[in-house]
């Protein structure tokens, strides 16, 4: 498999940060080939989460039934992790944002248009992923994720944004546009076509930057580069890539 991004933990004070592509995988088309989503009925994507554990090290992986709100769960010892030997379709929690303190786990967030948001304060030994597409941006997923750091003891945290769909490829209705730029002006833009449209991006990196986080930009466009998935260039028929973030002992 390739990466979009990866930064081993011994490059990055101890914290590893992945972005996932589509190549190198198993999953036969349309979620060819590197699909870590549940989407659709996809029988290789196991074998690709699998895959992804043993290319960053990690035997355990943390993942979560995403749905667009702002819940944040804590990955203990005791959370329902994907790995050998352990059951590969687990119930998961219905969250949009882990947080954890152990080490060698890998939370992962996957998306195929909205942002993967991954947090770390290194000095405290915390890390922490969202999953913030426009509803879960507007609700707060991303101060939910900081505030699940900082309840923990987090003070100086990092941000990385991933791949996730530019402002000029989200044009939505006029009044969808209107009510986010009033709750969020920094989401304020105009679609290549000249239409209303939607920064999920900029939002992101708006929110942390109010609370102080360093940001690290490291998103290119879903829907213009077919090296991801992409829900709206693909019409909902699409795998997903994933954000994923660890430490190491």
């Amino acid at each position: 498999m390739t990466f979009a991004t990866l930064f081993p933990p011994a490059a990055n004070r101890g914290v590893g940060i992945a972005f996932t592509d589509r190549f190198g995988g198993v999953s036969a088309p349309p979620y060819d080939s590197f699909n870590l989503g549940r989407t659709g009925t996809d029988p290789d994507q196991p074998r690709n989460v699998l895959h992804l554990g043993r290319q960053i090290g990690c035997a355990r992986l943390a993942l979560c039934s995403q749905v667009h709100g702002t819940a944040v769960a804590e990955v203990t010892d005791d959370y329902p992790f994907v790995g050998p030997g352990r059951d590969l379709d687990p119930i998961l929690p219905k969250v949009d944002a882990l947080v954890t303190a152990l080490t060698d786990v890998a939370l992962v967030i996957r998306v195929a248009d909205c942002v993967p948001v991954l947090l770390a304060d290194a000095h405290a030994g915390l890390v922490a992923a969202a999953h913030a597409g426009r509803t879960g941006l507007l609700a707060g997923v991303v101060r939910a994720g900081l505030a699940g750091l900082a309840d923990r003891g987090a003070r100086d945290i990092e941000a990385w944004i991933g791949p996730h769909i530019c402002a000029a490829c989200y044009e939505v209705p006029r009044p969808m546009a209107e009510a986010a730029w009033a709750q969020l002006p920094a989401t304020r833009a105009i679609s290549r076509a000249g239409t209303p449209a939607i920064d999920l991006g900029a939002g992101v990196a708006a929110q942390l930057a109010e609370a102080g986080v360093a940001v690290h930009r490291l998103d290119p466009c879903t829907s213009c580069d077919p090296s991801f998935y992409s829900h709206r260039r693909d019409h909902g028929a699409t795998g997903r890539q994933a954000g994923v973030i660890w430490r190491s002992t």
